[in-house]
């Protein structure tokens, strides 16, 4: 296992691992130690079946069950396809689900949101096509010290109803609702195992509790513009193969649309982990 820095503000590469099999216990602790670290991992030239994308997956916990439904209408099991494909299997400029364009953290509106999520590059544009990642501790830290102690009792309601008003999409049914009712966490966060605190939010968000609706929302496009300069973000370009796992603790992600989306695949695999409530 050979590893390069991507960027000084997040990510690793990895080069000689072979994810298809069965984790040795000194790879899996060199690989958590990785990903507590850098907060992503690129692992490159991965040729993976999505059973053993599943098996990998679980080295870091459980695999989470989802609410996000493919075109044909049935809810996507644990490893399923991101893609830009419409029903015809042909591309199309209406990805699902529109939401991935815009910045978030994997299901922030379950009661016990993510930890990480794992995506395997199966077919990728000629150009573009690329993924940006956001870290959320050095914008944390990048605060004053007076807005740090504004925000650390803030809470903030997320839902799957909101992300997809936010995104632009068609309303949640009442039946998505049942299923996944509004939620509150903290907008200030700990990490759980480094203790480091991080911003927690964007497009599944709706407002923040006990502000006016309207003032909490502009409030938390106003924090998220600043947790998404320039400084803060890792851009990753993808490549066939790449099998990139992130935490979802200290991080928001997008994809971006910088590719013909109309003219060119873009399908990946997706699993994701369980994780912890946020406090």
């Amino acid at each position: 296992m050979e590893t390069r820095i991507l960027s000084d503000v997040l990510g690793i590469e990895v080069t000689g691992f072979n994810a298809s099999q069965p984790l040795s216990a000194t790879d899996k602790a060199r690989i958590l130690e990785l990903f507590l670290k850098h907060h992503l991992i690129v692992v490159r030239d991965q040729n993976l079946s999505t059973e053993q994308q599943a098996v990998f997956s679980e080295n870091f916990g459980v695999l989470e069950g989802h609410i996000l439904r493919q075109h044909d209408g049935k809810i996507a099991t644990p490893v399923h396809r991101l893609t830009n494909l419409g029903p015809d299997g042909k591309p199309t400029n209406k990805p699902i689900p529109v939401a991935n364009y815009f910045w978030h953290t994997d299901k922030s509106y379950y009661e016990v949101p993510s930890l990480t999520t794992l995506l395997h590059a199966i077919e990728i544009p000629p150009t573009g096509g690329d993924t940006q990642f956001a870290n959320m501790h050095l914008a944390y830290d990048a605060l004053t010290a007076e807005r740090q102690s504004e925000l650390a009792d803030l809470k903030v309601e997320h839902s799957w109803k909101a992300s997809r008003r936010n995104a632009g999409e068609e309303p949640a049914t009442e039946e998505e609702m049942r299923a996944r009712p509004a939620v509150s966490h903290p907008l200030v966060r700990s990490h759980p195992e480094t203790a480091r605190k991080s911003l927690y939010m964007g497009i599944h968000t709706s407002h923040i509790l006990g502000k006016p609706e309207a003032k909490g929302r502009a409030f938390l496009d106003e924090l998220t513009a600043h947790a998404t300069q320039p400084e803060f973000i890792y851009t990753h370009e993808w490549r066939p193969g790449d099998l990139v796992l992130w935490d979802n603790r200290s991080l928001l992600h997008q994809a971006v649309a910088n590719f013909g989306m109309a003219e060119h695949r873009r399908v990946l695999h997706r699993t994701v982990v369980r994780g912890t409530k946020p406090f």
